[in-house]
């Protein structure tokens, strides 16, 4: 058999490169379509079978060992029972390159791009519409995804003639098998861009920054992701876009925390005004609501707002508004005040202080209130 190097006209440390401008160039001389005749068509196919084997790199490095010979110590023809199979079988696998007798297409799906909004309070309770900035791969403007310079379109592969893939005949212990490999001019997909975009580099995209409209519905929570099909990076040669998903955070609010559809908040309240009650009007978070203070109301009591909580997803009903009383204890008396609590204290014989039911601090109780309420 003659040597691959020899047939391709190029020394044994050429670069791939080097192989690559040989390949074509004889290539072009010995195609059928340009040279019908025989010597010229045997030629083709020993240019071509030198090049399948020199243009991989382990299959280079096993021909350098040992030859071309399916019988040459092992090296260069077959390796063992795989590639016995890939020579049998690889043609009917199907799959990138052209394998199964279709090209590739340049055309791909877009990756899912990932963005986080960071929300208010205020913006889970009702909902909120956002226009949010994202940095991801669009249709190139100059090509319109063709990935070729205006005018110019792709140019069907002379040596697979579209198919994406070349075919060789090789020996093995069973005799001559004809193997399908994808092509290594056009890289499988049956055309040539001879004048890529210079845009986009023949990608047919470009990185670029745009405007998503979203709607983010009421009751989101943080850490939870919204999916927007369609909306993420184009793919190589304008393919369909990938999805884009936005994850949300809520910040603290100074007021208000959130437990489950309801908001709690608490109120401090002095002493005599838990004696006797009041009214008072508290800012909620969609405006004034007026929240009445029972007279004997006690520090850990909570009062209940309906419907000013937060509207769930999937759902019109809001929950609950629920305040923690916290009474406040004057530290400073001066003597006319101290006199009227020592005789408020002698008029209702105030019991002495004695050991009641273990409690874990107002906070505590607050929230087993909150939980149980």
């Amino acid at each position: 058999m003659a040597d691959h190097y020899e047939v391709l006209g190029v020394s044994r440390d050429a670069s791939p490169d080097e192989i690559k401008k040989a390949y074509r160039r004889l290539a072009r001389q010995l195609h059928p379509d340009v040279n019908p005749g025989e010597d010229a068509a045997e030629r083709f196919k020993l240019v071509t079978h030198a090049y399948d084997v020199l243009s991989d790199p382990d299959q280079r490095a096993r021909y350098d060992m040992g030859g071309d010979s399916p019988f040459g110590g092992g090296a260069a023809g077959f390796g063992g029972f795989s590639d016995i199979f890939e020579t049998f079988f690889g043609a009917a696998a199907g799959g990138a390159g052209g394998r199964g007798g279709r090209p590739r297409s340049r055309r791909d799906r877009g990756q899912d791009a990932l963005v986080r909004v960071t929300l208010d309070l205020g913006d889970v309770v009702f909902g909120v519409h956002r226009d949010i900035e994202v940095d991801t791969a669009v249709v190139c403007e100059t090509c319109e995804g063709s990935c070729c310079q205006p005018g110019t379109s792709p140019v069907t592969c002379d040596i697979c003639h579209g198919t994406g893939h070349v075919q060789r005949q090789v020996r093995s212990l069973l005799g001559n098998v004809v193997t399908s490999q994808p092509c290594g001019v056009c890289q499988g997909y049956g055309t040539t861009i001879p004048y890529p975009c210079a845009t986009c580099q023949g990608q047919g995209r470009v990185r670029a920054r745009r405007t998503v409209s979203l709607d983010i519905p009421a009751g989101v929570e943080s850490g939870l992701r919204l999916q927007l099909p369609g909306s993420g990076e184009v793919g190589p040669a304008g393919g369909p876009n990938g999805d884009l998903y936005v994850e949300i955070t809520v910040s603290p609010h100074d007021v208000f925390s959130r437990d489950g559809d309801d908001l709690l908040a608490t109120l401090e309240v002095s002493m005599p005004d838990a004696i006797l009650g009041t009214t008072t009007t508290i800012e909620s978070l969609d405006g004034p609501v007026d929240l009445e203070v029972r007279p004997g109301v006690q520090s850990g009591d909570v009062l209940t707002i309906k419907g000013r909580g937060i509207t769930p997803l999937r759902s019109t009903q809001r929950g609950d508004l629920r305040v923690g009383v916290h009474v406040v204890t004057p530290t400073r008396l001066d003597a006319k005040e101290r006199a009227l609590i020592e005789d408020f204290a002698r008029r209702t014989k105030a019991p002495a202080p004695r050991l009641g039911e273990f409690q874990q601090g107002l906070f505590a109780k607050l929230r087993d209130r909150f939980r149980h309420s």
